[in-house]
């Protein structure tokens, strides 16, 4: 799974899954374009990857400013074609249908899917030009499953994996796949920090592995996607759950 020769580009690459993707996609010889909102946490990232030899540009931006956003993309992407796309980021808004706002629930869709399509429109073009792209969409099992309490993040886990099929039917034939990992619980700090034991301990009850992931784990199988071993891999959504909610 050589990615020698390819750019990535990785959002909500500070921490979690995304910190994970960048070290993995690092050493498998990519070359990174990492964004997050967070500068110390990306600045130390970039810099431990740079300081192996790594190729690193890292952009400090907040996905919901679309413009900025775009403007930081369309500035790094002129450098060199970036035909690696981690759609990641992400943040969570709980709430039921009686008690969710409306304001978090629609900033919950402009980071699960506004961005990303909007990543998706700016970067897809060169990936068609080139003829060869990946897209790696980060949805979650609760956009199979639904969570009681989790009606913002489990409809808009849902919209990623209908956004990844459209996308793929539309970008195949020119070389581009487009897919989606499905994570389950996974010891990122927001999880480790914010989740209730009760509730951790609920899911990895029902989890055949009896445990929670790694961010690595999940990485892992993105950079699979990412990769030439995955040629013939388009339009699926890989739960990567440990058996939960399958």
């Amino acid at each position: 799974m050589d990615l020698k020769g390819h750019r990535v580009l990785i959002t909500g690459a500070g921490q979690g899954i995304g910190r994970a993707c960048a070290e993995v996609f690092a050493s498998r010889g990519a070359d990174l374009v990492l964004l997050d909102k967070n500068p110390a946490t990306l600045e130390e990232l970039a810099g431990n990857l740079s300081g192996m030899g790594t190729r690193v540009v890292a952009r400090v931006v907040d996905l919901t400013d679309l413009d900025r956003l775009g403007m930081e993309v369309e500035d790094v992407a002129q450098e060199s074609l970036i035909d690696i796309l981690v759609n990641n980021a992400g943040f969570d808004r709980p709430g039921t249908t009686a008690k969710i706002d409306i304001k978090d629930f629609e900033a919950v869709i402009g980071i699960h899917l506004t961005a990303p399509l909007l990543l998706i429109k700016l970067l897809l073009p060169g990936m068609r030009a080139a003829g060869w792209g990946r897209i790696i969409n980060v949805s979650s099992i609760y956009g199979l499953i639904g969570g009681k309490g989790e009606l913002a993040y489990s409809t808009v886990k849902a919209g990623v994996m209908g956004l990844t099929k459209s996308v793929a039917k539309e970008a195949g034939k020119e070389g581009v796949t487009v897919n989606a990992v499905l994570p389950g619980l996974t010891r990122t700090p927001t999880i480790e920090k914010f989740m209730a034991d009760r509730f951790k301990e609920s899911i990895i009850a029902e989890t055949p592995l009896g445990r929670m992931a790694e961010p690595e784990e999940v990485a892992k199988v993105i950079a699979f996607l990412a990769s030439d071993d995955a040629s013939f891999l388009t339009s699926t959504c890989v739960p990567v759950s440990g058996g939960w909610g399958i």
